[in-house]
């Protein structure tokens, strides 16, 4: 059996936690964050930008469905499999590798969203309140910035947890995934260790262990929303999981939004060169 060691310092979504996203997540179709994001555009206006795209989950949907949106993600693995997948569908997405912190895509729009909590693998406060006023600077004056929470601090478990296990179509060796983690309430930070397995005929013939210290940050409702106020967005608004309703403190995942006001400056006087 072989077995490899990853520290995840510069980004998580490597090796086989790359190749089997797709495969672990299953049918992705009926997830509710796709009809939500996919009104949140139609109703504030195109284009759109899907930050950490990945494989291309929702960005190829809606490409699909004709809707101009662009995609960012800090693992080149991930974007080569959107890639992939996207010639298969005969489509051809407008892709770039670049962290959220370091933003700068050329391009402004309408809607910018952060699905799948990807926001909150920027762990450290000022490196995400940079991220934010990048998301600003690539808003048109009166468009809106939506991203997703989530309670990470819900899946806190020192011993180790299946997560999900599938037979590859192509060679039919089985994926295995296992996960442990540890949440830190004082700091806010989540600690992870994923291992993946490959599996012939029962026996683990590979293995991979990742570790992520720290992995991913936890935002209270007010918390979250001092800090878009922060980066100059207004209107900041959260919502109960992919719902209507406004969120509250015990919702388990909210969506929390913010506008960037037609004025076209930082109003904390923060500026950035590069975009107008």
């Amino acid at each position: 059996m072989t077995s490899t060691h990853v520290d995840s310092e510069d980004y998580e979504y490597r090796g086989l936690i790359a190749a089997s996203w797709d495969l672990l997540r299953g049918d992705t179709s009926d997830w509710p964050d796709r009809a939500f994001y996919r009104e949140i555009i139609l109703d504030d206006g195109q284009p759109a930008l899907d930050v950490g795209c990945g494989t291309g989950r929702l960005l190829l949907d809606y490409l699909a469905d004709g809707i101009d949106v662009d995609g960012v993600d800090v693992s080149p693995e991930m974007l080569a499999l959107c890639r992939d997948k996207a010639v298969n569908l005969g489509l051809s997405p407008n892709l770039s590798q670049q962290a959220m912190e370091a933003l700068n895509l050329g391009r402004t729009y309408r809607t910018i969203f952060v699905p799948s909590s990807s926001f909150q693998l920027v762990t450290d406060l000022s490196a995400a309140l940079k991220a934010l006023k990048r998301f600003y600077l690539h808003l048109e004056a009166g468009g809106t910035l939506v991203l997703s929470i989530m309670d990470v601090s819900l899946d806190s478990s020192e011993e180790w947890q299946l997560i999900g296990e599938r037979a590859r179509p192509d060679d039919d060796l089985t994926v295995r995934r296992w996960a442990r983690s540890d949440y830190d309430p004082t700091a806010q930070l989540e600690h992870t260790q994923d291992r993946y397995e490959l599996v012939k005929d029962g026996k683990v013939i590979a293995s991979e262990l990742y570790r992520r210290s720290p992995a991913t940050r936890a935002y209270t409702l007010d918390q979250i929303t001092d800090m878009l106020v922060k980066a100059g967005y207004v209107n900041v608004r959260g919502v109960s999981g992919f719902t209507s309703q406004p969120a509250s403190a015990d919702d388990e995942i909210f969506c929390i939004f913010g506008e960037r006001p037609w004025t076209q400056h930082l109003r904390n006087g923060a500026q950035y060169h590069g975009l107008r």
